[in-house]
């Protein structure tokens, strides 16, 4: 069986762990990418544990273009098929936000234009190689605009283009973007807001991606059934939609 090296950005949270887990128990050699590096270091060493073929801990900031480029490097440096998941992002309250816009170029940096980038610097190596899967979590929240998230909303709607995108050029080449479109899930993002239900982990979503990844679909929504609730949100007419506070 081919190597797998997999680059995990955003690696400190709860669903990227949960990956994280179970490509350690498959041999994947894993960059684990982010800001908190004890955390990652951590992570690390449990992976290593876990069975990882190997797992270093690595700074990313989505916001400094400058900590992309030896990432990029390091994954050259190591034989196999190269893949990568983004789980970066960040969702402040829509009321800070329209306090203060000045924090909205954050919130695109870190879910679309940071990402965007990076994945950009790595297409490259994936087509070279003729293989290799890119994992995008974007969110249901980017199908339509609504009153309590429109800005991040907008920034994972565009991240979902690029994907779809990237996904038109990576194919060309042998290898595959599977965009992810998670629900509600139990994560530090998402700790203390309001409205939440049919909550799902952040294992069954790691367990969906994967699933995804071997049977190279293009677009999933985790869990299912939110692939049609999305669907009855995106039919309720405009002049209805814009007077409701779901």
């Amino acid at each position: 069986m081919t190597a797998q090296v997999w680059i995990l950005l955003g690696a400190s949270s709860a669903m990227a762990r949960a990956l994280a887990r179970r490509l350690s128990a498959q041999g994947a050699t894993l960059l684990l990418c982010g800001r908190d590096m004890e955390d990652l270091a951590a992570t690390a060493a449990d992976c290593r544990a876990r069975g990882a073929a190997g797992a270093h801990a690595m700074r990313f900031d989505a916001r400094d273009a400058e900590t992309f480029a030896p990432i990029v490097a390091t994954a050259a440096d190591l034989p196999g098929t190269l893949n990568c998941a983004v789980f970066v992002g960040s969702m402040p309250d829509q009321s800070a936000l329209d306090a203060d816009p000045a924090l909205i170029a954050g919130v695109i940096a870190d879910s679309h234009t940071g990402p965007a980038t990076f994945l950009t610097l790595l297409a490259p190596q994936l087509e070279a190689r003729g293989a290799g899967t890119v994992v995008g979590v974007a969110s249901v929240a980017g199908d339509r605009g609504r009153i309590g998230n429109y800005v991040y909303g907008s920034a994972k709607a565009g991240f979902a283009t690029y994907l779809s995108g990237l996904r038109n050029r990576l194919t060309r080449a042998g290898g595959h973007v599977v965009t992810v479109k998670p629900g509600f899930v139990d994560t530090a993002m998402t700790w203390g807001t309001d409205g939440m239900f049919l909550v799902a982990s952040p294992d069954a979503v790691a367990r969906d991606i994967l699933r995804a990844v071997a049977t190279r679909r293009n677009v999933i929504y985790t869990p299912f059934f939110w692939r049609y609730i999305m669907l009855v949100i995106r039919l309720i007419p405009e002049a209805v939609f814009k007077k409701m506070s779901i």
